[in-house]
């Protein structure tokens, strides 16, 4: 039986990498903030506005149990989820987890890219969003760290390059 939580920062490859090896193993792969957005139909911005950001977070943990009960899944998990409750310790005892570690400079990069599609990054400018990665990074890395595994998620531009973090991801987890 495998079960993967895939955690750290957004732009760190959760989604992109834990498609690729899902694939690879034949297994589903699943986004817990697309999991909950399919389960209350709702965007997680909406959802955050509505609920707050305590609110939120309670629904996170829920929804992170109940994927947690699914075999065979790769589950990515959003850039928030370990920091809050017990859930890093929780997902620790439901399966392998992976902290996927992006240096700024890749993360800038990524979310530069993408920020129009990331309503907390959107108006921020260079600078700002350079600031607000370094920030919430070093907040959260120590969470983060709690995943049994870590590893470099920087070589994810493109196809070869996924393909190889797949094998060296695979290898670590020895899977």
């Amino acid at each position: 039986m495998i079960r993967i939580f895939l955690t750290g920062y957004m732009g760190a490859g959760k989604t992109t990498l834990g498609k690729a090896l899902a694939r690879e193993l034949h297994v589903p792969f699943i986004d817990l903030d697309w999991h909950i957005e399919e389960r209350q139909h709702k965007s997680v911005s909406e959802l955050f506005a509505e609920r707050g950001e305590t609110g939120f977070r309670e629904l996170e943990r829920n929804l992170l149990h109940e994927v947690a009960q699914f075999e065979d899944v790769i589950i990515s998990t959003g850039g928030g989820t370990p920091c809050f409750f017990d859930n890093m310790d929780y997902m620790n005892g439901q399966g392998l987890t992976v902290f996927l570690d992006a240096p700024v400079p890749v993360l800038f990069r990524r979310l530069r890219i993408a920020k129009h599609q990331r309503p907390l990054l959107r108006d921020k400018s260079d600078e700002e969003l350079l600031d607000f990665i370094e920030q919430a990074l070093a907040q959260r890395t120590p969470h983060y760290l709690k995943a049994r595994y870590r590893f470099r998620a920087d070589q994810l531009e493109d196809r070869w390059q996924i393909s190889q973090s797949v094998t060296r991801l695979r290898s670590l987890l020895k899977i």
